[in-house]
């Protein structure tokens, strides 16, 4: 390689360091809105699902009495969510989410079970599209800043197709936002209820209220007006978009996290390479220069 080519190759990599510095950057700035965002969900979210857990114990028996409540007593086909993003370069960011769906799908049909993917995110529409399996439902255009109305369109939906019968069981796979550098792929089950992953309760459903602390041995008496099972009816539809929401929101951060690691370690590898060209290009001029000074001293033993 000439002295010239590798000067272009290094001028090639330092243009591609300054597109992926400046996508690290966007990025960052993204992830604090995000983080902000999921911060200012937490607790609301971690309210309405106690609320529903402390609903469905007080309903007891009456939980299946609605259809959106009714537990089906064999599951013939499954609803898979995925939560994905609308654009590459964050690392096996969209990968881990499609091999966790795709794994659960297999276990399913193992089973005999039907499934149906619903999907957010142009990657996971195409990667399901490239892989036979087509997406009933999918959602794209927004995951760089989902709002509430997309988490209620993909509600609906979900909610709509597990009364219809079209699915017995509903589960959603997304990216839970640990730190920038950490992100954990989630499945939850939201759909039949008495299944859901709220009935078991987690870290973040905890705001430090009375009730969530079995150390102090006191619990609030609750009254329903109307009865539970009504009640639960009610916040089941909440629930389930607040859940949705929630994964959306958490997605979002990963993605950004995710992608701000992804472009920081490819600007680190950029400036290795142009390190290693420019001592090429080093070790070339040299070897020029050599060959210079050896053709002079040549031609003057020429002339003696």
């Amino acid at each position: 390689m000439s002295q010239r080519d590798v000067q272009n190759r290094i001028g090639s990599v330092k243009n591609i360091q300054k597109i992926t510095r400046a996508m690290e950057m966007v990025a960052a700035a993204r992830l604090r809105r995000a983080e902000q965002r999921i911060e200012s969900l937490r607790p609301y979210a971690g309210a309405i699902r106690r609320m529903t857990r402390q609903a469905a114990a007080a309903a007891g028996g009456e939980v299946g009495a609605q259809p959106i409540l009714t537990e089906r007593e064999e599951v013939k086909s499954a609803g898979i969510m995925l939560v994905t993003a609308d654009r590459g370069l964050a690392g096996a960011f969209n990968s881990q989410i499609l091999r966790a769906g795709i794994k659960a799908a297999v276990d399913h049909e193992r089973e005999g079970h039907k499934v149906v993917f619903f999907a957010s995110g142009r990657r996971g529409v195409s990667s399901l599209t490239f892989r036979d399996r087509e997406a009933q439902g999918t959602y794209t255009g927004f995951t760089d800043r989902p709002a509430y109305a997309n988490a209620r369109e993909i509600a609906e939906d979900l909610m709509t197709a597990y009364i219809d019968g079209d699915v017995d069981k509903v589960e959603i796979f997304y990216n839970g936002y640990i730190s920038p550098l950490s992100q954990v792929v989630r499945g939850e089950t939201l759909l039949p209820l008495q299944q859901a992953t709220l009935l078991e309760g987690t870290e973040d459903d905890k705001d430090g209220s009375p009730e969530e602390e079995p150390e102090s041995g006191h619990h609030a008496l609750v009254e329903y007006e109307p009865d539970p099972a009504e009640i639960l009816q009610r916040l089941v539809p909440d629930y389930v978009e607040i859940s949705i929401y929630r994964a959306l929101l958490e997605s979002t951060a990963s993605e950004h996290g995710a992608r701000m690691t992804a472009m920081r370690n490819a600007s680190e590898n950029a400036g290795e390479v142009i390190e290693d060209l420019t001592l090429e290009m080093n070790r070339a001029r040299q070897a020029e220069i050599t060959q210079e000074i050896m053709e002079v001293v040549a031609g003057a033993e020429s002339l003696v």
